[in-house]
């Protein structure tokens, strides 16, 4: 008997996981328990780090828990359907900024060549692959680089930002929920997307479907202050109503082949 709280909070962990959200009444209903002994799980595997909690439940983690040189590397197939409908949303002479993350580094070989861009970035290797477009007039905000996200959100960054007037913002975020809005781990790289927000016109995020309903510590923006969500062509039906009726739009990537 001492085994089975053990083996019900193993499969919460792997549902969580495998990206899906844990309701308490749902789970006490499913496996005969209180939703107290269900909260007790909830509570163990947040200590543990597999998962966020929030009421009447939990949160999956987000995958941008991991380094920026690491995350480059995943998925890039998927990133790269996602920024070429994301590219689609950029208009002539546009000033565009790409924020950290590993789905706006594929962006960069989709902007159209003879838009005349401006792009700026805070990302030591966005910068990096812009400036082999000749064709792209690149900024590159400086200050102390955080290894970890890799590129510059101190105050330096923060202030050089204010100056500046970005009509698109691809933000890079580490989670999307249309309970908490859009989030980041870092307080840092949050307080600099949030100044990035406010400089620009028109703030776009492209998601990968883990990112979906999940939670981070930092809330960057609510749903409403994305102009554009773009997703996978096979994202959760469940996850893009809820942002729909949360107040943004959607696009969706073409299916890959």
């Amino acid at each position: 008997m001492n085994d089975i709280p053990l083996a019900r909070r193993d499969l919460i962990a792997d549902r969580l996981a495998a990206g899906q959200r844990a309701v308490a009444a749902a789970l006490a209903l499913e496996f005969g328990v209180s939703e107290d002994a269900i909260r007790r799980d909830l509570r163990a595997l947040a200590a543990q780090g597999r998962c966020r909690r929030v009421y009447g439940g939990a949160l999956p983690l987000s995958p941008a828990t991991t380094p920026m040189d690491t995350r480059i590397h995943e998925a890039r197939d998927r990133k790269d359907a996602l920024a070429r409908m994301g590219a689609t949303l950029i208009e002539p002479g546009d000033l565009v900024f790409l924020d950290n993350g590993s789905t706006n580094l594929a962006l960069v070989k989709f902007l159209p060549a003879d838009y005349r861009l401006t792009v700026a970035t805070n990302s030591l290797a966005i910068a990096t692959e812009a400036v082999k477009r000749k064709d792209l007039q690149l900024i590159m905000l400086g200050g102390c680089v955080d290894p970890h996200i890799g590129g510059c959100v101190d105050a330096n960054a923060v202030a050089r930002l204010r100056e500046m007037n970005v009509d698109k913002c691809f933000l890079g975020i580490c989670a999307v929920s249309g309970l908490t809005g859009a989030c980041a781990f870092n307080p840092a790289d949050a307080a600099f997307k949030r100044a990035l927000l406010a400089a620009s016109l028109r703030c776009i995020v492209m998601a990968t479907n883990e990112k979906l309903g999940t939670r981070a510590p930092h809330r960057v923006a609510t749903i409403q202050e994305v102009d554009c969500f773009v997703l996978e062509n096979n994202a959760p039906a469940s996850e893009v109503d809820t942002l729909i009726q949360a107040g943004t739009s959607i696009i969706q990537a073409a299916a890959l082949t």
